[in-house]
C-alpha cells in the first residue's frame, strides 16, 4: 500500500499508473477499432463492440487497483443489488468533479453493463482518449448556443437528429447510458449564480434525459438514479489522486421505467411539463439525500475521538 506517500508524491505515482495502464489498454483497442471501421457488417461491429468493451472494463479494473494500491478511502455504497450486466439502463447522477467518473466506473464495475456518456465535441482533441472514446462509439455533442440559432435557424432540430442518431448505436449491445443531468459541475458560486432551488445541486436540465430515454423505449431495464457525496467537499481531480480524500458515499435507487415517461418531450406539451416534473422531484429527493449525508458523516466526525486531529479539506465549499 503506498497510501503513507506524500500527497504531491502519491498524485505523481497515481498519474503515471493511469497513463501507463491507458497506452497499453488503448493499443489493442485501437487495434479492434481499425478492423471494426474497414468491416462495415452489422453482426461483425456488435462483436468488436463487446472486445471493445472488455478491453475498456479491463482499463478502469487495473485503474481500481491502482486506486487501491495508492489511495486509503473509505467506500460506502448502498443499493447495488439486484442490477443486471445485460440490460440497458439510464444512469442519472450529480456532478460535482471529474472525480465523479471515476467514481461511477469504480461502482458499476462489471455490475452493469460498460457506461457511456455524451460528449462535448471538443474533448475529441484530448491526447489518446479523445480517439479512444471515439473508436468506441461514445456520443460527441456540439450544443448550438440560441443566440447562433437566431442567426442560422436552418440548424434548428441538430442537436435532436444527432442525440436521437447517437441512441440508434446503443440498441446493438446492452449499454449504460451516463447522463449528468445538471449539464456541468455543480459548485457553491453556479448554485448561487443560477439561483437554483437546491441547496447542493444546479438545476436539472430534462431534453438530454427524456430524449434518451424515448429513443430506447421499452429496452431500457431501470432508471439508476445515483447520488455521490464527498462528506469532506467535492475534490479537484488532482486532489483525489494525492490521497486527499477519506470517504466517499454512493447511494443507488433503481427506478421503474413507466410508460409515463416516455413520450414526444419536443412537441408534446403535456408530457415535456410531466417530465420536469419528474426530474425536478428526483432533484428535491436527492438534494435531501445529500443533506442528510452530510450532516450524519459531520455527527460522526464530531463524536470520533480522531475529530479534533482531522482538519478541514481545503477544497470543501459545502454549507
Amino acid at each position: 500500500m503506498l497510501h503513507w506517500l506524500p500527497g504531491p508524491l502519491n498524485g505523481l505515482v497515481s498519474l503515471g499508473l493511469l497513463s501507463v495502464n491507458t497506452v497499453v489498454c488503448c493499443t489493442p483497442l485501437f487495434m479492434v477499432a481499425f478492423f471494426k471501421w474497414i468491416i462495415p457488417q452489422k453482426q461483425w461491429r456488435a462483436f468488436c463492440d463487446r472486445i471493445l468493451n472488455g478491453i475498456a472494463e479491463t482499463w478502469i479494473a487495473v485503474n481500481n487497483a491502482g486506486l487501491a494500491l495508492t489511495k486509503k478511502i473509505r467506500w460506502n455504497v448502498t443499493g447495488l443489488e439486484g442490477l443486471q450486466r445485460k440490460g440497458w439502463y439510464m444512469v442519472l447522477a450529480n456532478h460535482q468533479s471529474w472525480t465523479d467518473i471515476v467514481v461511477l466506473q469504480k461502482v458499476f464495475l462489471r455490475r452493469i453493463p460498460f457506461l457511456k456518456f455524451f460528449i462535448k465535441k471538443e474533448l475529441i482533441y484530448v491526447p489518446i482518449l479523445g480517439l479512444a472514446w471515439w473508436a468506441m462509439d461514445f456520443p460527441f455533442m456540439k450544443r448550438t448556443p440560441k443566440s447562433v440559432l437566431k442567426k442560422k435557424p436552418h440548424l434548428k432540430g441538430r442537436d435532436l437528429r444527432e442525440t436521437i442518431k447517437a441512441c440508434e448505436k446503443f440498441k446493438t449491445i446492452p449499454i449504460s447510458v451516463m447522463n449528468f443531468a445538471e449539464g456541468t459541475r455543480a459548485t457553491a458560486a453556479k448554485i448561487l449564480a443560477q439561483k437554483s432551488p437546491y441547496k447542493h445541486l444546479l438545476r436539472p436540465k430534462a431534453a438530454g434525459t427524456a430524449l434518451v430515454m424515448a429513443a430506447l423505449g421499452d429496452r431500457l431495464n431501470s432508471i439508476l438514479d445515483v447520488t455521490i457525496v464527498y462528506p469532506e467537499g467535492p475534490p479537484s481531480f488532482w486532489a483525489f489522486l494525492c490521497g486527499k480524500m477519506r470517504e466517499i458515499r454512493v447511494h443507488v435507487e433503481s427506478i421503474p421505467v413507466c410508460q409515463e415517461l416516455l413520450g414526444d418531450y419536443y412537441n408534446d406539451r403535456e408530457f415535456r411539463k410531466h417530465f420536469q416534473q419528474w426530474l425536478n422531484d428526483l432533484w428535491e429527493a436527492k438534494d435531501r439525500r445529500i443533506q442528510a449525508i452530510k450532516r450524519e458523516w459531520r455527527e460522526k466526525m464530531s463524536g470520533s475521538p480522531m475529530a479534533g486531529t482531522v482538519p478541514a479539506a481545503p477544497w470543501d465549499t459545502a454549507a
